[in-house]
C-alpha cells in the first residue's frame, strides 16, 4: 500500500499489517468513502487465514479523519460475534477487548492495526470454541475432552447442505514438530512451515447407534507445498469407536514411516539432503545426491545405518544406489513415490548387509 492511494497514516498500519502479522493475511478489496477525496482509498477487506480457510472483515478508516481508529465489520455469518466481544469484555473489566485498543488508538504507532486484528482473532478463536462447545452431542464433548491440552487447535462451527451443523477442527500435525525453517538455513520464508491435520465431525442425530467417521485431510503451509505433495500422504484407516487423542499416534508413526525425518538440506543449490528413515526397528539414514543434469539423470542414494558400526567405529554405509526406477518424464511426485517403493526393498537388503559377521570385524 503506497501513500498515493492511502492517507500516509493509515498506509502505515495496513503495511505493518502485511509486513508483520503472525500468520497469512491479504486485501481483497480497497474502496473509498470520501465524498470529498474519492480518489483516497480508506476502507478495505482483511483475507485472514484461520481453521485452514479464512475468515473476511471490512476495516472501515476516514480519509477525512485519519487520525481517528477504524470501525470492524464482522462477516454475514459471524453476525454474533460482536455480541460476544461486548459481553467478553465486559467480563475482563476490558484489559483485553478490542474496545480498549480503539479507546487508546494511537494513529502515529503502526501497529495499532496489527494489535487490534491479532486481539480480534484470539477473540473469534474463542468465540467459535464456546460454539462448539454449546453442540448437544456426546461425541463431539468427550473428543473435545481428549485433545484440549494439545496447543494449536482452532475449532468451527458450520452447516452442511443437508442442514445439519457440523463441527470442524483445525490440528496440528505433530509430524515434523520441530521448526522447518530452521532445518534449511537460508530458506526465504516469511512464516513458519507447518503440516496441518483438518478433522470435520458430522453432527449426527441421537438415535444413530454407531458415530460418523470424521473427514479427515492433511493440509500444508503454502510455501511448503511448492516442494512436498501434502496430497500424496496416506491416511491410516479410522477404526470403529476410535477417538482422535487414540488416531492422532497412528498417523504421526505413519508419516515417519512413509517419509522420514529430513535432517539436513542444501538450500543454496539444492543438491543434497539426508533423511532419517526406519524399517520396523532398523533406523538408517539415506544421503540424496542429485546432479546438475536432473531431472534427465536420477539422483543418487546412499544409506547409512545408525546402528551398525565397522571395527574402526565408523557406520556402515551402502554403495551408490543408481539403480532405481526413473524417467525425467515423470511428475516430481511420482518421482519421489518410485524412489520411496525403491528403498522400502533396499531397506531390507541393507540391513542384512550390516549384520553380516565380517563388516564388524
Amino acid at each position: 500500500m503506497s501513500p498515493e492511494t492511502a492517507p500516509p497514516l493509515i498506509a502505515a498500519q495496513l503495511n505493518y499489517l502485511l509486513s508483520h502479522f503472525p500468520l497469512v493475511v491479504k486485501i481483497e478489496n480497497k474502496w473509498s468513502g470520501s465524498k470529498y477525496y474519492p480518489g483516497i482509498l480508506d476502507r478495505f477487506t482483511l483475507v485472514i487465514s484461520y481453521c485452514l480457510d479464512v475468515i473476511k472483515w471490512d476495516i472501515i478508516f476516514d480519509a477525512e479523519s485519519p487520525m481517528a481508529a477504524p470501525d470492524v465489520i464482522f462477516g454475514p455469518d459471524d453476525e454474533n460475534f460482536q455480541q460476544f466481544l461486548v459481553l467478553r469484555g465486559e467480563e475482563e473489566g476490558d484489559t483485553k477487548s478490542p474496545k480498549k485498543i480503539l479507546n487508546d488508538w494511537n494513529s502515529r504507532d503502526p501497529t495499532q492495526l496489527m494489535l487490534l486484528i491479532q486481539e480480534l482473532r484470539d477473540q473469534y478463536m474463542s468465540f467459535q470454541k464456546k460454539r462448539v462447545a454449546e453442540v448437544d452431542d456426546d461425541r463431539l464433548k468427550f473428543e473435545i475432552s481428549t485433545i484440549v491440552a494439545r496447543e494449536g487447535i482452532e475449532m468451527h462451527m458450520s452447516s452442511g447442505v443437508d442442514k445439519r451443523s457440523q463441527r470442524r477442527s483445525n490440528f496440528q500435525c505433530l509430524y515434523w514438530d520441530t521448526n522447518i525453517n530452521k532445518m534449511v538455513p537460508g530458506c526465504p520464508w516469511k512464516h513458519k512451515q507447518k503440516i496441518y491435520l483438518q478433522v470435520i465431525y458430522p453432527v449426527e442425530k441421537k438415535y444413530v447407534s454407531t458415530p460418523s467417521a470424521p473427514r479427515l485431510k492433511l493440509v500444508s503451509t503454502t510455501e511448503l507445498k511448492s516442494i512436498f505433495s501434502i496430497d500424496d500422504v496416506k491416511l491410516p484407516t479410522w477404526l470403529n469407536g476410535m477417538c482422535m487423542a487414540e488416531y492422532l499416534p497412528h498417523l504421526e508413526e505413519s508419516l515417519e514411516n512413509q517419509f522420514g525425518r529430513p535432517l539436513e538440506a542444501d538450500p543454496v543449490f539444492c543438491r543434497k539432503a539426508t533423511f532419517l528413515a526406519a524399517s520396523g526397528v532398523f533406523t538408517f539414514l539415506v544421503h540424496v545426491l542429485i546432479s546438475t543434469q536432473f531431472p534427465k539423470q536420477q539422483p543418487e542414494l546412499m544409506l547409512q545405518s545408525s546402528q551398525h558400526f565397522n571395527s574402526q567405529g565408523a557406520p556402515i554405509k551402502s554403495l551408490f544406489l543408481t539403480e532405481s526406477p526413473w524417467s525425467p518424464r515423470w511428475e516430481i511426485p511420482l518421482m519421489a513415490e518410485r524412489i520411496c517403493d525403491y528403498l522400502t526393498d533396499e531397506a531390507l537388503n541393507f540391513k542384512r548387509y550390516c549384520n553380516e559377521p565380517q563388516l564388524q570385524h
